[in-house]
């Protein structure tokens, strides 16, 4: 079968032949249609520092994805042959205290698909039965292949009461977009998204009407006087690792105000850790997405009219990957899903 496979220690993938990858009794084998490109991926295309320390060559990569049921294991009974499905992409243990407590995203014994385990940037991948996810008719091939970061989205939004509450968000890559627009449509009273990267802001525009606001051109707090807002943002939502934003986000919440974090700092950052204490924040690390409960979430919020089909901005065949990466790499891209048909 065909793989994009990190085949040697250096920048790039290699698409190249391999084995279809045998399963044990307990797993299915998947015959992969779509893939959508992560920031994890991207890390390991260009072999940076984290990537370096983390991945152990060859490696077939990636994560988000669906596909169909090719095989099962003998044990399998929840599952058929052609049936459509998506995957949760990390594989919790069953043996630390959180994992047997049933709170699967905690565990620390956590295997991540396309980064401790060939993933599913091939015609074909196995996963155990428990990480696979049914898919509805109503989420369609593409969609279904952005539901692992659909779902990060969604942890990350739904982690507080959003009900007519005003919420800052900081970053405008897709999650960042996709959860503007899951505040909006969970009745968030008023939202600002912001960015540096005018791009990302207009691809926001298309995907949810909320504020948005180029933070290079104009300070978060003085577009906060111009919405109305008074004291300051109710929540929080840092999704860009920047160490200013999260300092802007901090200066602009309201006393009691709720943070997430998502965004993930290339260094360590500083921050005013009396501010912090004196305003009384409750500050939330988010951290992939609760299994399996946000998954139903997120196919609940599309099956209610949440439209993010636009943060898909190029669909590409898996033959012109590389044209995927340079994009993404460049910034001028939502997300790219590969066609794998």
């Amino acid at each position: 079968m065909k793989a994009l496979v990190k085949e040697k220690p250096t920048i790039g993938l290699t698409l190249m032949d391999v084995a279809i990858p045998s399963y044990q009794d307990n797993e299915i084998l998947i015959k992969v249609k779509r893939t959508a490109i992560c920031g994890t991926d991207l890390h390991i295309w260009n072999w940076d520092a984290w990537a370096q320390k983390t991945i152990k060559t060859p490696m077939t990569i990636g994560h988000e994805f669906m596909g169909e049921v090719a095989e099962v294991g003998k044990n399998v009974k929840d599952f058929k042959v052609g049936q459509r499905v998506s995957v949760e992409s990390h594989i919790a243990g069953t043996k630390s205290r959180n994992a047997r407590a049933g709170k699967l995203h905690l565990d620390p014994d956590t295997i991540n698909l396309g980064v401790d385990r060939d993933g599913a940037f091939a015609e074909y991948v196995v996963v155990p039965e428990k990480n696979v996810v049914p898919l509805p008719d109503s989420v369609e091939d593409n969609l279904a292949s952005i539901l692992d970061p659909f779902g990060n989205a969604v942890h990350s939004t739904l982690s507080f009461d959003l009900v007519g509450e005003d919420v800052l968000i900081t970053g405008a890559g897709p999650i960042g977009i996709m959860s503007a627009a899951i505040a909006e449509h969970v009745g968030a009273k008023k939202v600002l998204l912001t960015d540096i990267n005018q791009k990302r802001l207009e691809l926001a525009a298309k995907v949810c009407d909320v504020e948005t606001l180029d933070v290079s051109t104009m300070p978060i707090k003085q577009k906060m006087t111009a919405m109305g807002l008074k004291e300051g943002f109710d929540v929080g939502l840092e999704m860009s690792g920047s160490e200013q934003a999260l300092r802007d986000m901090v200066d602009c919440m309201i006393m009691g105000g709720d943070i997430a974090l998502l965004g993930l700092p290339s260094d360590e950052i500083k921050v005013d850790l009396s501010q912090i204490i004196f305003k009384a924040l409750n500050i939330k690390a988010i951290y992939g997405r609760e299994i399996y409960e946000t998954w139903y979430k997120a196919i609940a919020l599309i099956e209610s009219g949440l439209d993010i089909s636009k943060i898909i901005t190029h669909t590409l065949s898996y033959k012109d990957f590389q044209e995927g990466f340079d994009l993404l790499n460049a910034g001028k891209a939502g997300k790219v899903v590969l066609n794998w048909d």
